[in-house]
C-alpha cells in the first residue's frame, strides 16, 4: 500500500498494491495499522457508506460540525468520480484551498479526508458506486454544506454545469463566506 500526502496537509491518498492473475485481481483495500504507522493518526471508522449515482450526480460539498465531525476515507468500487475536498480549518495555512483528485474502479485510489474537511464529487461514468468510511456518526443536526460552485473555491467540477444533477438541498447550501464553521 502506497501512501502519500496531499499538499493539504492531514489529507492522503492511498494506491493499494494490486495483485493480478489469470483468476482477476486481490489487494488490501484497507490496513488500519499501515495507515496509522504513515499518518500517526489514531483512526477508527466505525461507519460505512454506500451510493450509487448517474453520470452528472454530484454530491457536495458536505460535512459535520464540532464533536461530530467526520474523516472519511473514500473509494470507487465501479465507475469513476472526480472527488473534492475542501481545508475548512481556520488555522491551516491552506483554509479555503481544495483538492481533487479522480478516484475510479480502474485506478483503485482511494481519498482519506481528515475532519475540519467539506467533501464531494461529481459522477463522471453512470452507474457509479461510491464508498467511504467514517470514523463517527452521521448526525443530522451537526450537518453543514457549501455551494458546490461558489467563486471563491473556484473547483473546476471537469463537467459543463448544464450536465450537473444536484439535489435541491445541495443547491440551497450557503457560500464558503457564510458557511458555519
Amino acid at each position: 500500500m502506497k501512501i502519500s500526502e496531499t499538499r493539504l496537509k492531514g489529507s492522503y491518498i492511498i494506491q493499494p498494491q494490486i495483485f493480478k492473475d489469470k483468476r482477476g485481481y486481490f489487494m488490501e483495500s484497507y490496513n488500519m495499522e499501515s495507515l496509522r504507522k504513515f499518518t500517526g493518526l489514531n483512526i477508527d471508522f466505525v461507519q460505512d457508506n454506500e451510493s450509487q449515482s448517474s453520470k452528472g450526480v454530484l454530491r457536495g460539498l458536505h460535512y459535520q460540525i464540532e464533536e461530530f465531525a467526520q474523516a472519511k476515507l473514500v473509494r470507487v468500487v465501479r465507475g469513476r468520480v472526480l472527488d473534492v475536498a475542501v481545508d475548512l480549518r481556520i488555522n491551516s495555512k491552506t483554509f479555503g484551498d481544495h483538492i481533487t483528485v479522480e478516484l475510479s474502479a480502474e485506478n483503485k485510489k482511494q481519498l482519506f479526508v481528515p475532519r475540519g474537511f467539506a467533501h464531494g464529487f461529481v459522477v463522471l461514468e453512470d452507474d457509479t458506486i461510491f464508498s467511504y468510511k467514517c470514523d463517527n456518526y452521521y448526525n443530522k443536526e451537526a450537518e453543514r454544506g457549501i455551494f458546490y460552485n461558489d467563486l471563491d473555491l473556484e473547483i473546476d467540477w471537469h463537467l459543463p454545469n448544464s450536465d450537473l444533477i444536484i439535489s435541491d438541498k445541495d443547491l440551497l447550501l450557503p457560500k464558503f463566506k457564510n458557511a458555519e464553521l
